[in-house]
């Protein structure tokens, strides 16, 4: 694998202040989060796909009102169907069972995002779109960012990334890495940066020091640091999906800090 499957760390951080200004909608069957940029655009935008914790985390929906304040339409779909981890989870919740038996799979997550897609490229008239992946959902950017899919990709802290997965990349590719991290730790960087310096892909990786696996999601904003790299990490995500998803690149404000 290029990254290890999650663990109970996937679960562990601080909740953010603020109060998301999006809302949730019904696309068919699927619930989703969703906010318009300030002009109501919808040609560029961003779907997120989530960490275990689900769409609802305040965390991610206050990430997704960050990337309309950038300009990108932005979509945070449930896939996890309420089959989310508590948030700091106590020793009494059965980790293992959870993966074992409540876990989402590729058979029925591809097809939601399928769903979503087709949504946003036909009903919405989506032209450019990328994709975000948290822990989780590193591994379906991976596996979406191809044509018909996502034209660019931003992954922080991945997980579940199978080398296949990696390989069959076909667009540009951000990864963000947590210096802490036991489940994308330096090997497995390493092993995804020969695997990339192969391919034809734009591809970039930062590493950030005092950090562990999640901070860019739900790391602690009262140590600087930990904020620093939050901030950082979003307008890495930024700056990527301005050069490869927005059509007028020279154009584009500076980003937003994503808090």
């Amino acid at each position: 694998m290029a990254s290890h499957p999650l663990q109970r760390c996937c679960a562990i951080g601080v909740k953010h202040k603020g109060t998301p200004k999006g809302g949730i909608k019904n696309i068919g069957d699927i619930r989703a989060y969703t906010i318009y940029p300030e002009n109501g655009s919808t040609q560029n935008a961003v779907l997120i796909m989530t960490d275990a914790l689900g769409f609802e985390f305040p965390n991610v929906q206050l990430i997704a009102d960050q990337f309309a304040a950038n300009g990108y339409y932005t979509i945070i779909p449930d896939v996890l169907n309420d089959n989310i981890i508590p948030f700091n989870p106590g020793p009494e919740f059965d980790f293992a069972s959870w993966k074992a038996n409540k876990m989402p799979r590729e058979g029925t997550v591809d097809p939601i995002y399928a769903t979503i897609i087709k949504y946003l490229r036909g009903e919405l008239g989506v032209k450019r779109l990328g994709g975000v992946g948290y822990c989780f959902g590193g591994k379906y950017v991976c596996r979406w960012l191809k044509p018909g899919g996502l034209d660019a990709g931003f992954t922080a802290h991945p997980s579940f990334v199978e080398v296949e997965e990696l390989k069959g990349v076909q667009g540009p590719l951000s990864i963000v890495a947590a210096e802490t991290d036991t489940i994308f730790p330096a090997e497995k960087r390493r092993e995804t940066e020969d695997i990339l310096k192969e391919m034809s892909v734009p591809y970039q990786m930062t590493l950030y020091s005092d950090v562990e696996h999640g901070f860019g999601v739900k790391g602690d904003l009262s140590h600087q640091r930990a904020r620093f790299a939050k901030e950082q990490a979003f307008m890495q995500a930024v700056f990527w999906f301005d050069e490869y998803v927005k059509k007028e690149n020279h154009d584009t404000p500076i980003p937003k800090p994503g808090l």
